[in-house]
């Protein structure tokens, strides 16, 4: 499916159908400007709960909020005519019952135009999805690597080896049966992300996971080298921007000591041109 064909938004059922087809295209986004870039490439836009460390400076996702969410969703629909927008509940605004994560996923909507939610779980979360998809919540479900668990994880670990793998196949095959119009596969291995891919009739979408999934994602700013804490083995980068703003930042510190700039066309006369 091609975002630049569609006169309008996908919604979650076009993204579903595209199951088997021409991969879906996703990348997280945060602010308006990065929403613009971006929607005439992608079929779905992520506000990732991953804001708190990109942009935030939080050491994991855990300390992003309801408020946060809801900031970052706003700017980001502003930015968006084409893809379709999804938004991360952030910990601790659905774990507690299928009602609370009602309340919640139903604010984030309807105070930032998400076209659905994503949450992380999987058979432990399938109740909560059926609830949510019953009363007309769209939920994209994220099963794997699921960084709001990184605590009871162990740390960010690929996740299916072994022993897990059919912990992790029951857990895709338990959010599909919810209702889930699509899963995140993060940090899967590839051979157990295309045994799912295969298993469920709805997309998987891929962090870390196979090229055999039915889409791809990255956070954003790994992508074009904003970020440089660290990069995750899955992290292409397409870009160095991170690299050359420091250095711009450098050439123009530079220039203001060495009273470079502003030059004579920066400045203004004292009197207008006539």
């Amino acid at each position: 499916m091609s975002a630049t064909a569609k006169k309008r938004a996908p919604l979650p059922d076009d993204i579903r159908a595209a199951k088997g087809g021409t991969p879906l295209v996703s990348l997280t986004a945060y602010t308006t400007p990065m929403a613009q870039m971006m929607d005439a490439h992608c079929d779905f836009v992520l506000v990732g709960d991953s804001v708190g460390m990109v942009l935030h400076g939080l050491p994991s996702t855990l300390g992003v909020t309801m408020e946060m969410m809801i900031m970052h969703g706003r700017a980001v629909a502003r930015g968006l005519t084409r893809a379709m927008m999804v938004i991360d509940m952030p910990f601790g605004s659905y774990e507690e019952s299928p009602q609370q994560a009602f309340r919640n996923a139903a604010r984030l909507m309807a105070e930032t135009g998400a076209g659905a939610v994503k949450l992380e779980g999987g058979v432990a979360m399938a109740e909560t999805i059926a609830f949510l998809v019953a009363r007309g919540v769209p939920v994209m479900a994220h099963i794997g690597l699921t960084p709001q668990s990184i605590n009871t994880l162990g740390g960010y670990k690929v996740q299916g080896r072994g022993a897990a793998r059919d912990a992790l196949l029951a857990d895709a095959q338990a959010v599909a049966d919810a209702g889930a119009f699509a899963v995140v596969l993060e940090k899967v291995p590839a051979g157990l992300a295309d045994e799912i891919t295969a298993l469920v009739p709805v997309p998987t979408i891929g962090i870390g996971a196979s090229a055999g999934c039915d889409g791809q994602i990255l956070v954003v700013d790994d992508m074009l080298g904003l970020f440089t804490a660290f990069k995750a083995k899955f992290v292409k980068r397409y870009a160095h921007l991170g690299d050359d703003g420091a250095a711009a930042v450098a050439a123009y510190a530079a220039d203001v000591r060495a009273r470079a700039f502003p030059a004579a066309e920066h400045v203004f006369a004292d009197e207008a041109p006539k």
